[in-house]
């Protein structure tokens, strides 16, 4: 499987506003500007965020988005899914019509993995993330100076860690 930027950068973008939302709301053109993301390209992944009920926008002077719920209630999937990023390591979809309309050798081991990685990813929400030393690092580092290494740099450093036993 292979995550797209899209699903990137709404975990991201999500994580980011998770963070900076604590205090007021958070404008788009502040995380781009600290996620090094195209502002336009999150108008799209927030109203879709928004459609899926995990972020209100607050209207008015100090306005700008807030988590919708609680970040215990936010997992890193359901966000992947809110932007309509499949998490699927079958060539079919899922749909078993692989091969001449039928599943192929190795369907029911790709559609195994999928199930890991989606069930792996709904069990870590934002709260966990922001938990996470390296994450608020990055996030203290980027509001001292700007943007630099984006949040996803600390996430994937995690993940090594983790990859390697440390």
């Amino acid at each position: 499987m292979r995550l797209t930027t899209k699903g990137r950068y709404a975990v991201t973008a999500m994580l980011d506003l998770a963070y900076h939302s604590e205090k007021r709301p958070v404008t788009l053109t502040d995380i781009a500007k600290r996620q090094d993301i195209s502002l336009s390209y999150l108008e799209q992944l927030f109203a879709r965020l928004r459609r899926a009920g995990m972020v209100e926008g607050v209207r008015g002077p100090g306005g700008g988005y807030q988590l919708s719920r609680d970040a215990q209630l936010i997992n890193v999937a359901d966000i992947i899914l809110a932007v309509d990023e499949p998490i699927d390591s079958t060539r079919c979809g899922g749909k078993a019509n692989c091969q001449n309309n039928q599943p192929c050798l190795t369907h029911d081991l790709w559609m195994g993995l999928s199930d890991q990685i989606r069930n792996y990813l709904a069990t870590i929400n934002l709260h966990d993330l922001l938990q996470r030393r390296s994450v608020r690092q990055v996030a203290e580092r980027q509001d001292r100076h700007g943007a630099g290494q984006p949040i996803e740099m600390a996430l994937r450093s995690d993940v090594q860690a983790f990859d390697t036993g440390g």
